[in-house]
């Protein structure tokens, strides 16, 4: 489960880690995913979710986490967003890094 407090951080610009549950045969393990919160829909309904995006060996990836998912352990929120003015930052998928970085007012 998601803390109240990471929930109220996962906002559209920020940073964050999300610790999965995985499956693999009969042993369960906890993977990583960390990138930028592009959306978050539904608010605390009980069907909100959140897309996350990230830039791996080269490839754009964009996961969708349910809130309410049992296979979230947790959510590290690494960096909040500064200068974000729109709900959904949809328009960063065609941006690179620099650019996004200087969108969102974020130092690296």
């Amino acid at each position: 489960m998601i803390s109240e407090e990471a929930l109220s951080q996962i906002k559209p610009g920020a940073t964050v880690r999300v610790y999965e549950k995985v499956k693999d045969g009969d042993k369960e393990r906890v993977t990583q995913f960390g990138g930028l919160v592009l959306a978050r829909k539904h608010g605390s309904e009980t069907g909100a979710s959140f897309t996350v995006r990230s830039v791996v060996a080269g490839v754009g990836v964009e996961k969708v986490y349910p809130i309410n998912s049992p296979v979230i352990e947790k959510v590290t929120i690494t960096n909040s967003p500064k200068k974000v003015t729109r709900s959904k930052l949809y328009y960063l998928r065609t941006r690179s890094a620099a650019e996004t970085r200087k969108k969102l007012g974020v130092k690296q």
